[in-house]
């Protein structure tokens, strides 16, 4: 059999709101444990996907749709000795609650699909020619129709309101602080005794609770953040390696590692990528 190659094709489409879309073809790729500011829709197309979603294991066999909302915690590796290959969008919330405004639904809702992977050969073939478009056509009335229409439909068809739980659990105070101060102070470091004293609680718990409430123990939530803020930065045009040092990460491969860990592509390929649109 004839090794895969891992290859991952990035696009940037500024016109339609800053939407990402990936077209990947792993054989080996394990990426780690991570989140996205996106909701993340992806349709495999060969092969089957093994993946961590709220809080168990999941399995995407061909032409299923994965579903991973915005800062849900994940992680993806092949399921098959062959490898896998998928496409997906990756839309930022306000997209979704657009729509939502546009439909006349609850004000200011924002979906949440409750399921990590759907069989809905539909909606998948839609995706595949919503890919289509967006690689092929440069026609933007035609593009942004499709996307809304796609969006809509897998707004309606496959999402409910956000849950809850979700808005309870970060109202608890101290570890809201804590989750505030990390992203107050992406540039520094943190030691974990600050933290402790900041939200009342031992440094043993917080870390448990932290972990427990945010899908990422402190530490690891806060490389999660640096590298959503890398994002935001390398789409203003700051080096790579200025980034790197900025947001503290040890150098450059450390921050290359964990850059590509969470996107399956390069800082510098992604930069390339948004800055040429």
């Amino acid at each position: 059999m004839t090794k895969i190659k891992e290859q991952t094709s990035f696009q940037y489409c500024q016109e339609l709101g800053g939407l990402e879309v990936v077209n990947a073809n792993y054989h080996h790729k394990n990426f780690s444990r991570h989140t996205h500011e996106s909701y993340t829709i992806a349709v495999i197309e060969r092969g089957v996907q093994r993946f961590f979603r709220s809080g168990q294991e999941h399995y995407a066999p061909q032409a299923s749709i994965i579903f991973v909302n915005a800062d849900d915690v994940h992680n993806g590796q092949a399921a098959t000795a062959g490898g896998w290959s998928y496409r997906a969008i990756y839309p930022l919330e306000h997209q979704f609650k657009k729509l939502a405004d546009d439909l006349g639904l609850a004000s200011n809702f924002a979906p949440y699909f409750p399921k990590a992977v759907v069989d809905d050969p539909q909606m998948a073939m839609e995706l595949q020619q919503l890919f289509g478009v967006l690689h092929y056509s440069d026609n933007s009335l035609y593009r942004e129709t499709m996307l809304n229409g796609v969006m809509t439909r897998l707004m309606l068809k496959h999402s409910i309101s956000r849950p809850n739980a979700k808005d309870i659990r970060l109202h608890k105070k101290p570890l809201a602080l804590v989750k505030q101060y990390i992203h107050d102070n992406l540039f520094n470091n943190i030691s974990l005794e600050s933290l402790a004293t900041l939200s009342g609680l031992s440094s043993y718990y917080l870390v448990r609770q932290f972990q427990k409430n945010f899908g990422l123990p402190p530490h690891a939530y806060q490389i999660q953040a640096r590298l959503h803020k890398s994002k935001t930065l390398l789409k203003q045009g700051i080096s790579v390696s200025h980034v790197a040092v900025e947001l503290g990460f040890h150098d450059q491969s450390h921050f290359h590692r964990h850059f590509v860990k969470a996107n399956g592509v390069s800082p510098g390929n992604y930069a390339h990528h948004v800055l040429a649109s």
